[in-house]
């Protein structure tokens, strides 16, 4: 075996390089142990300290939220900042279901979030299924539509919608809630980017089959693509149980209001800072069933999300 060259240091790394005695390409001498200085700073600075300010960003404010619903009213509004309640006192979460019809305001919102987030979710894939799999003119520029949609903020449409719908009769109902967010781009984009990736052998497979497309729609495309259409649906749930803007809009009467907008008669039930503890209270029992869902689904997003995002 033929010695190689000295180790020449490389000015943009410092690792070493070797040089073949036949003039070949320099190939890497060493590398840097992984519990080497360079390393462990490298992975601090660049990995662990913005994962830490990241995760106290999101963090801090719903443990604060959630320590102000057990404390009292002195314990909030002071120049004496106390992070710790002084005992866990349930009389705020006993108050705020007590001061608002609470129970109306949840069924207001399950009904809100299980009616349009399902019809979304059903749209997304029967759209995200024609723009793949049915051949018909102008895919392309309705895909481009789609695309324009999802780029729109959703408070230019406010003024728009308020008018069709409080002109047919849909103010102060839930369906007047439910209709003006039927359509989600989004949905239908990440759909579409994983129906992409299917392999065309198993569709023609079903087609040979003799499977028409409905068939092949629920029956192959929808089990294969469970991730996706699972992070559909909980992307969808979640922004469908935080709506505030529209539902407030839209409803002035306690028994059409959902939970999120339902709060904001707890903050106008005291009008002094007796009202806070109350109102963390209540905005922690509107958080904690979607938490649970989130929690029970998470897992679907990051397989889903990466479906669509690799193509052969």
């Amino acid at each position: 075996m033929s010695p190689l060259s000295p180790v020449n240091p490389s000015p943009a790394t410092g690792a070493g390089t070797q040089k073949a005695p036949d003039g070949g390409p320099e190939r890497p001498a060493r590398r840097d142990r992984p519990f080497s200085r360079a390393n462990l700073v490298q992975t601090v600075a660049g990995g662990y300290i913005p994962l830490i300010v990241a995760t106290l960003v999101v963090v801090l404010p719903l443990l604060w939220m959630v320590l102000s619903s057990f404390k009292q009213p002195g314990e909030i509004v002071t120049t004496d900042l106390k992070i710790l309640p002084q005992g866990l006192n349930l009389e705020n979460y006993q108050t705020a279901m007590t001061t608002v019809p609470f129970a109306r305001f949840f069924l207001n919102s399950l009904i809100v979030t299980t009616v349009g987030s399902t019809v979304k979710v059903i749209l997304a894939i029967l759209t995200a299924y024609a723009l793949v799999f049915v051949r018909f003119p102008f895919k392309n520029v309705i895909f481009v539509v789609i695309l324009v949609a999802l780029m729109v903020p959703p408070q230019v449409s406010i003024l728009p919608n308020y008018i069709l719908i409080a002109g047919i009769g849909g103010k102060n109902t839930l369906w007047g809630i439910i209709l003006p967010g039927l359509g989600t781009a989004f949905g239908t984009f990440l759909l579409r980017q994983h129906f992409k990736t299917l392999p065309a052998s198993i569709l023609e497979a079903a087609e040979i089959d003799g499977a028409g497309h409905w068939r092949r729609l629920w029956q192959v495309v929808a089990p294969v693509s469970l991730p996706s259409i699972a992070t559909v649906a909980l992307v969808t749930v979640v922004s469908e149980w935080n709506d505030y803007i529209w539902p407030l809009i839209i409803t002035d009467r306690p028994d059409t209001m959902t939970l999120p907008v339902g709060l904001t008669l707890l903050q106008n039930s005291e009008g002094n800072g007796a009202g806070w503890g109350i109102l963390m209270a209540g905005a922690v029992l509107v958080i904690i069933p979607i938490l649970l869902v989130f929690a029970a689904l998470q897992r679907y997003i990051v397989a889903g999300l990466t479906q669509g995002s690799v193509t052969g």
